[in-house]
């Protein structure tokens, strides 16, 4: 007994914890409502009749959410990148080739995993910041035959939506290949018709437009993408991320894995408040948030990233002056007021959330005044007054123009 280490250090979990709960307007995680929160501290068998019918609801509500009809929905004890992979690692195997539509950090992460299947990749990628259009697409399929081609819907990285989406995904279509669409930061939060689109595999997150929490991500398959999986001879490179294995759980409620139980209590919450205020009301709530905070961001003397015609509205960056330290502004609004956004990948932006919870108006009051002053202290001039009064005049007028 002499031989074993002794304990470290203890530190209560409340002594590192904030005082106050940061409020999370960056670009995920998100606000939890308090029944998701409430869902998510539960445990119940995860092969028990009672998690039979928790799968079922989850699988029914996501169809609405993913509109579509596919009964080949998935959920993944990992984060979205998870449920990426297993997109890629069920469709790609050497010989295949993948078309990656790339127009940052998370696009880009399908190629590498693509690659790492042993798959051949091509890269499109347009001028930093700016989307993929459909004319780029179309010169690169009829160069070349690819069996998947992969795309964000919105780049949460520089907050440029691919507007073109449908029109990439038809192109793909005729041209006999695979699409495979990321939702994460973009599902819930405007239209996205996976049916009717024709998108083969369709990814969403749980922390993001959801409402949900971390860790655990959701995917659907057309049933041409399974009966690729279905059809596929080479082996499968993962175990747990294996498609079929995972319809066992998912499609019959038998054992694949311990599945993470309170996350899938969380998620089922989650779909079930998207599907109680419905997908019209919830993309109207997102965009009246989305527009009128971008519009208190200028009116106070701020300049946006994106240009209006391909701006995301899930996640709005924002553009740094060289004399801003985007890691001292952002300490600085979590220290002094409790607020958190996001800083980048490589480029000079801060970037707020427009996701779920975040997109209420005392959330929007206090984000907007906490940023304000944070550039002050950074030594930009801003009109604050000015910018808070825009924001509310847009609130008022758009939501007036939502009434039936």
């Amino acid at each position: 007994m002499n031989n074993i280490f002794p304990p470290p250090p203890l530190i209560p979990l409340a002594e590192i914890l904030p005082s106050e709960p940061l409020l999370l307007m960056g670009a995920g995680p998100v606000p939890l409502p308090h029944t998701v929160a409430q869902a998510n501290s539960l445990v119940i068998n995860h092969l028990g009749e009672t998690m039979d019918e928790v799968v079922k609801g989850v699988k029914k509500m996501a169809q609405y959410a993913f509109q579509t009809q596919s009964d080949k929905i998935l959920g993944v004890s990992g984060p979205s990148s998870a449920s990426m992979e297993m997109a890629i690692a069920n469709l790609l195997w050497p010989g295949r080739k993948a078309l990656v539509l790339k127009i940052g950090t998370f696009s880009g992460r399908f190629g590498e995993m693509a690659l790492g299947v042993g798959a051949e990749v091509t890269l499109l990628e347009p001028p930093k910041a700016q989307p993929v259009s459909a004319e780029m697409v179309k010169e690169a399929l009829e160069k070349d035959h690819y069996d998947v081609v992969t795309l964000v819907q919105g780049e949460t990285s520089c907050g440029v939506l691919n507007k073109e989406l449908p029109e990439i995904v038809r192109l793909a279509k005729k041209y006999d290949a695979l699409v495979v669409v990321d939702a994460v930061c973009t599902l819930s939060t405007m239209p996205m018709l996976m049916d009717l689109w024709q998108v083969d595999v369709l990814i969403t997150g749980g922390q993001k437009g959801l409402s949900s929490i971390p860790g655990i991500s959701i995917l659907a398959f057309s049933s041409e993408a399974w009966e690729v999986i279905e059809k596929r001879k080479a082996l499968r490179p993962h175990w747990c991320l294996d498609a079929v294995k995972s319809q066992r759980f998912w499609g019959n409620q038998e054992y694949h894995y311990t599945a993470p139980v309170p996350g899938v209590l969380a998620l089922h919450e989650a779909l079930r408040l998207i599907c109680e205020e419905t997908l019209e009301k919830r993309f109207d709530r997102h965009m009246l948030s989305s527009t009128a905070l971008q519009a208190g961001i200028e009116a106070m003397g701020l300049k946006l990233f994106v240009p209006p015609d391909y701006r995301l509205n899930s996640v709005v960056a924002i553009s740094l002056s060289d004399k801003v330290n985007s890691k001292r502004l952002r300490k600085y609004m979590a220290d002094v007021f409790h607020v958190e956004i996001s800083g980048a990948f490589g480029l000079n932006i801060v970037r707020i959330g427009q996701m779920g919870e975040q997109c209420r108006s005392h959330n929007l009051f206090k984000t907007l005044y906490a940023m304000g002053m944070s550039f002050k202290q950074e030594g930009v001039e801003l009109d604050i007054s000015t910018g808070m009064a825009t924001m509310e005049q847009n609130l008022v007028r758009d939501a007036n123009n939502f009434v039936d």
